[in-house]
């Protein structure tokens, strides 16, 4: 391995996940347009020199880190990853083909004996481990360095600050890391990159690229104060953050232990502390280990139809009983169990493609929609549709004689209330459904609440187990689509951007996540299968924990006070600046180096973002002033107010806007090595 501390880089990408992987592999594409992946080196091809700097591991990063516990899964099909861009891709650069998740695996020769293991049971369907699909990003990492003469040098540390070092270079200071927290039992991937015994102080280059990923936040203050509260009273918190980085052994067994938090995280902690503590699952008809297919029925990312069959839980003893809650109080709704790996685009026929072209329109160009008043009745109109016509294929008994999927298209289009259409189009009021509170239970009396519950239960399964019947699972695949259309009216320009930050980061963002972002099948199977065997117990709508009288007490709509010794927060942050404990952040931040990037409204005025202010087309960071540094380019969430869309990892066939901000990174490291250097920085 060459020595980090020599300079100069050709560039240095801070963060060594996808992202930077995706860099490496357009210059790669750029540097050799004409040799198909797999081709043998250019020996005249002059060296290019990247550094790429992660605090856990270069080329994997911290959330596909190969260290971490084979539990923990992605929520997207293999069928759905690649960090190759293709044709559908809008990029100047050259398209190479590369292989995706599932063709890399099916050829996989690793020297690790997990993941030739994992590799082999990978399907277009199946829910890779996160490890496995960290060792499918090294992989494509040391290939297009091989493939394009490009000398990548691993560097472990954390960087905080880049500033002018004269002569059009920037200058990148780090700060050693110390090495992560054990995250499990499997042992790190052999074609991993080893860390730099020390990191160097400094690394200079003519271009740098923050492609950071997934940052974290700093303490809250209710964090603190719960943190405080541990340590005076001797209390356990685990508090929000990765669940590959969190001490799971602190959590003790056979007691109650509050959860504060039901998203995707939620899911990550239930499968540690249950079959991650000896427990198991076995399929609830005939109490076998496997399901009908011979998976194990504790294997969380299995594909296939049987992946959402119902079972039941045999407890090791060594499990808390897990207490939990959030606002919405409902965990995030199950994708369906399919036997053909993804499913087929749910077909809108209110909202359709057609009409959110017709509002862009409208706008012509202006800031000037509002996502409540001009976007949310159609979605709304499209999701009641979605349930409605679910019912009359498959259960048309639910539904007032005489109804067609036609006539329900009619009826529901034609009323400015689609929600009391429903109301009074199904049999059982209890077949209703209002989208404004899909992810949220009805306001049932606490009393009712444990009875309600056995009716979620029911529906969640049907919903994972049978998803082209179940017109729950109708709504989530309507969702899917739905979020995509808004995300094409926000890449637009065309909203209004007090609506985009009140209405799309606080209601239809967290709705497309719950509702769409949801757990494979085989996960919400398990979770269903704790809270039948009182594992798992759901809290409701609104709850609220606080520190009283030495103990972790929580209350909501329909539960009084609980009282524990434990709480684990398993929230994670969104990508927000502003609270951002990421040091290089913070820095260009406080310095006014960087700024949060302005969204235009409707008045005239702007309302700041949550992410860094970049310009469009190059991704160059600006800063306090409105000053370019195209120096820095930044990629991914940091920008996502700018680059839309590309906090989503990379889809085969799939326009990827984190494939194209690859590209254009790719492009500026190229330019800047063929170009003098200015005289000054």
């Amino acid at each position: 391995m060459s020595d980090a501390s020599a300079a100069p880089f050709d560039a240095v990408i801070v963060g060594g996940g996808p992202r930077a992987v995706a860099v490496v592999a357009r210059l790669a594409a750029r540097r050799r347009p004409d040799a198909p992946w797999g081709a043998a080196p250019d020996e005249t091809l002059p060296v290019l020199r990247v550094a790429v700097v992660d605090r856990v591991e270069v080329g994997a990063g911290a959330t596909w880190r190969t260290d971490q516990s084979a539990l923990l899964l992605n929520n997207t099909w293999a069928a759905r990853t690649t960090v190759h861009a293709d044709a559908s891709t809008p990029m100047s650069g050259p398209v190479v083909a590369g292989p995706d998740l599932v063709d890399w695996a099916r050829a996989a020769t690793s020297d690790t004996a997990w993941a030739r293991d994992e590799a082999r049971g990978l399907g277009p369907g199946s829910y890779p481990t996160r490890r496995l699909q960290g060792v499918y990003y090294l992989d494509q990492l040391d290939e297009a360095a091989r493939r394009g003469s490009i000398e990548v040098v691993p560097v472990h540390g954390t960087v905080v600050d880049v500033r002018a070092a004269g002569s059009g270079l920037r200058e990148v200071a780090l700060a050693p890391s110390p090495d992560a927290a054990p995250a499990g039992p499997a042992a790190a991937s052999a074609s991993a990159h080893p860390a730099v015994p020390s990191a160097p102080t400094l690394l200079t280059t003519p271009v740098v690229v923050l492609a950071q990923g997934m940052i974290q936040a700093r303490r809250s203050a209710r964090t603190e104060r719960f943190a405080d509260a541990a340590r005076t009273h001797g209390l356990v918190y685990v508090e929000p953050g990765m669940p590959a980085e969190r001490d799971w052994a602190a959590v003790p067994a056979g007691e109650d232990v509050l959860v504060a938090g039901l998203g995707a995280n939620f899911f990550d902690v239930l499968a540690l502390l249950t079959v991650g503590r000896g427990g198991h699952f076995v399929d609830a008809a005939t109490g076998a280990p496997t399901d009908a297919s011979g998976r194990s029925c504790d294997d969380g990312g299995a594909d296939g139809p049987h992946a959402g069959d119902a079972l039941r839980y045999v407890p090791s003893g060594n499990e808390p009983h897990l207490l939990a809650g959030s606002r919405r109080g409902l965990p995030y709704r199950g994708k369906g169990a399919l036997a053909d790996g993804p499913p087929v685009p749910y077909p809108a026929r209110i909202a359709t493609r057609e009409r959110f072209a017709a509002l862009a329109g409208r706008a012509g160009g202006r800031p000037v929609l509002d996502l409540a008043r001009d976007v949310w009745p159609l979605m709304a109109a499209e999701l009641v549709l979605a349930h409605l016509t679910a019912l009359a294929e498959h259960r048309p008994s639910a539904l007032r004689p005489g109804l067609t999927p036609d006539g329900l298209a009619e009826l529901v289009e034609g009323s400015d209330d689609p929600v009391r259409v429903a109301a009074a189009l199904v049999v059982d009021p209890a077949d209703a459904v209002d989208p404004a509170r899909a992810d949220r239970p009805p306001l049932v009396a606490p009393a009712d609440w444990p009875a309600w519950v056995e009716r979620w239960v029911r529906d969640e399964q049907e919903s994972v187990a049978t998803p082209l019947t179940s017109p729950r699972a109708r709504v989530n695949q309507a969702m899917e689509t739905l979020r995509g259309e808004v995300a094409r009216l926000t890449r637009a320009g065309v909203v209004d951007g007090t609506s985009l930050e009140s209405t799309g980061e606080g209601v239809l963002i967290p709705l497309g996540l719950a509702l769409a972002s949801g757990p494979p099948p085989r996960r919400t199977a398990q979770l269903l299968a704790l809270v039948r065997a009182g594992i798992v117990e759901l809290l409701g709508e609104d709850t609220r924990i606080e520190v009283e009288d030495g103990a972790f007490v929580a209350r909501s709509r329909v539960r009084d006070a609980v009282r524990t010794r434990a709480l684990i927060e398993t929230r994670m942050h969104r990508g927000a600046v502003s609270p951002t404990d990421d040091p290089l952040l913070r820095t260009l931040l406080d310095s006014g180096r960087a700024r949060r990037h302005p969204l235009p409204t409707a008045a005239g005025g702007t309302v700041p973002s949550e992410s860094l202010d970049v310009t469009r087309d190059g991704c160059a960071l600006v800063d306090a002033t409105g000053g370019v540094d195209e120096r820095i380019v930044v990629l991914g969430i940091p920008a996502e107010a700018v680059q839309r869309g590309s906090a989503i990892g990379a889809s085969p066939g799939v326009p990827s806007p984190l494939l194209a901000g690859a590209d254009v990174a790719a492009e500026q490291i190229l330019g800047a090595r063929r170009r003098p250097a200015p005289a000054a920085g």
